[in-house]
């Protein structure tokens, strides 16, 4: 079918992607490490669209080295047209001759990544655990591709992949190994390559290189992480990824990517974890020697149905990802765990919810589920509101049709908009569609009040909550709370039999006072329950943060160690909005200090938080 020439559905990307589409991209690069670039070439596989037959090709770049450009075999004319912040240069490329409705061409662009590239962070041997080889990864989400080639940079446009990547140490990609295929390469290095049956948008292009191992988790999963770590992360995954796995099947249907592997990266990695086709990329600190925190992993693989296969059509119907992405993880963790867990878990996202709401304000258009992106940087926008208040919004539509009827819409969807991107309005009709013939549901989904959920800021009418997991840390932080006055006194025995999730509620709640507790009651808190000296960062950074509201100055210099070995968002973030709170001074040396440690988005949106920096 045709797509008509009018107004894109992404205002994020300044391509002409209603004219063209990339339906399949081979990418080929070395990876020059001295250099800190990628060198090689792009070949796009365009069709036509349009029965206007545009002779002009547009496509999203940003910092890029462009060499020559060849369109079927022959050289091209093209140019750079006026840059346009936050999305970077547009790239135009001019056909000979105009291509009649679905007829093809074939673009082959010369290309090398720059210093500016947003999208790639290479690290010094120093950075990494084992100190001893370079290492550089991809984080292309939300519009960081087209700092890497010349694409259709919007999550509305998927096209297979191809990947021929050479490099002196191991690679992995967004695709299936081709294993038999690696060779040397004329420069000496090792020729990896990889293929990507399934359609893919360009925020899922991915690639790291470094010093990495790999072993089993699972009859169709590895970990890959540095040698010297791989023998925690393999015991932190392998109990829990493939039953992961064979409970997400059974409430979607059958996973279609082959593998589902784990690379576990340095510690700069800005996010928990990217849901990168075949090869999640997820944080260290999910390796907390306890197996609580591989809820991630729950996560990320939930994206393989929710994100990866159907999309959001653009960053403005992100909730369509990450709500869904959060609802299917948390079905998991109920079909494991029980269904109190997932009330418990729904509790702690409530309050990360809430945290983002107060973070921009209540009236703040990011603060809605649909939010206007025209002219703003998506990365500005990002919080847990898509993700919670989207998981809110599904899960308010079970409770009102009821989980049965619930559980056959999940297929249905998934089905209907596999290997496709969609936006709010067409959910809201496949789901009415779907209900139609049910009288009672219909009428209750056709009374919703749609606009609400999807344009009212703010958060949304809390739900009715199993508190029966977190009433035992709410009772306990109680008794802190009575103190100096009462007669309780805390003991390591307190937390005896607690989850680490539910030492976070408990922290959580602290944090949650508008009197916060002395500096000598948050002190004695770290001491007695060893928050201080946890490994698990989950449970370190909130005890730290306490301290900071609390005033106890005794815990900056744990917390200026932790930013100097994390570089994970969630993380970073939070403790240095507190941390400039009770003493600015050290909260700027320590971002001097480390901000080459983190990786270029996480800089950028610790600068806008210290220095209020556009």
């Amino acid at each position: 079918m045709a797509v008509a020439s009018t107004t894109p559905r992404d205002p994020n990307t300044l391509s002409n992607y209603n004219n063209w589409r990339s339906t399949h991209v081979t990418a080929n690069f070395d990876i020059l490490f001295d250099q800190k670039k990628l060198v090689g070439n792009v070949v796009h596989k365009f069709k036509s669209t349009t029965e206007a037959q545009s002779r002009e090709i547009i496509l999203d770049t940003s910092y890029l080295d462009i060499g020559d450009i060849k369109v079927d075999g022959q050289p091209s004319k093209w140019e750079f047209l006026p840059a346009v912040a936050p999305y970077g240069t547009p790239l135009k490329i001019v056909l000979d001759k105009p291509v009649e409705l679905n007829g093809t061409v074939e673009v082959d662009i010369a290309v090398k990544t720059t210093d500016k590239c947003t999208a790639l962070q290479w690290l010094t041997p120093a950075q990494t655990s084992n100190k001893k080889h370079p290492y550089m990864f991809s984080q292309c989400q939300a519009i960081h591709a087209r700092s890497i080639f010349p694409c259709q940079d919007t999550p509305d446009v998927k096209s297979t992949f191809d990947f021929n990547i050479t490099s002196p140490l191991p690679v992995m990609t967004s695709g299936l190994p081709i294993r038999q295929s690696s060779m040397t390469s004329q420069s000496g290095n090792k020729l990896y390559r990889f293929h990507q049956s399934v359609p893919i948008p360009s925020y899922l292009f991915a690639i790291a290189s470094g010093d990495v191992s790999e072993a089993p988790i699972g009859p169709r999963s590895v970990v890959a992480t540095s040698p010297d770590k791989l023998d925690e992360c393999k015991w932190e995954l392998e109990a829990d990824t493939e039953n992961f796995i064979n409970t997400i099947e059974k409430i979607v249907y059958p996973y279609v990517w082959g593998e589902y592997n784990v690379l576990i990266l340095p510690p700069s990695f800005p996010y928990g974890g990217m849901e990168n086709p075949i090869f999640t990329f997820a944080t260290p600190s999910i390796i907390s020697k306890d197996r609580e925190n591989v809820d991630v992993i729950a996560h990320e693989l939930a994206h393989s149905w929710s994100g990866n296969l159907v999309t959001n059509c653009s960053w403005e119907h992100f909730w369509l990802n990450e709500g869904w992405t959060v609802y299917l993880e948390r079905r998991i963790l109920a079909a494991v765990h029980g269904e109190a867990y997932r009330h418990f878990s729904s509790i702690i996202g409530w309050k990360a919810l809430k945290d983002s709401v107060e973070h921009f304000g209540e009236d703040h258009e990011f603060t809605k589920l649909i939010t206007d992106l025209k002219g703003k940087d998506p990365d500005d926008a990002f919080s847990s509101i898509p993700y919670e208040k989207g998981f809110n919004f599904l899960f308010h539509i079970e409770n009102l049709v009821g989980k049965p009827k619930f559980d056959k819409f999940i297929p249905h969807y998934f089905t209907t908009f596999k290997c496709k991107s969609l936006d709010s309005y067409e959910f809201k009709a496949t789901i009415l569609d779907f209900f139609q013939s049910d009288a009672e549901a219909s009428k209750l989904l056709n009374e919703l009040d749609w606009d609400k959920w999807f344009y009212a800021p703010g958060l949304p009418p809390k739900p009715v909550f199993d508190t029966s997991m977190v009433d035992v840390v709410y009772a306990l932080a109680k008794k802190w709370e009575s103190l100096p006055d009462s007669s309780f006194k805390p003991q390591a025995s307190d937390l005896e039999g607690l989850a680490a999730n539910q030492i976070l509620v408990f922290l959580e709640q602290i944090l949650l006072w508008e009197k916060p507790l002395t500096p000598e009651l948050s002190k004695l808190m770290g001491e007695v329950y060893g928050l201080s000296k946890s490994s698990n960062i989950e449970v370190a950074n909130l005890y730290l943060q306490v301290g900071m509201k609390a005033g106890d100055e005794s815990v900056i210099e744990p917390t200026t160690e932790l930013l100097g070995r994390i570089g994970r968002m969630k993380f970073v973030r939070p403790l240095f909005r507190n941390l400039q709170k009770i003493n600015r001074p050290v909260a700027l040396e320590t971002f001097e200090k480390y901000k080459d440690f983190y990786h270029p988005i996480c800089r950028g949106m610790v600068e806008k938080d210290l220095f209020g920096k556009k």
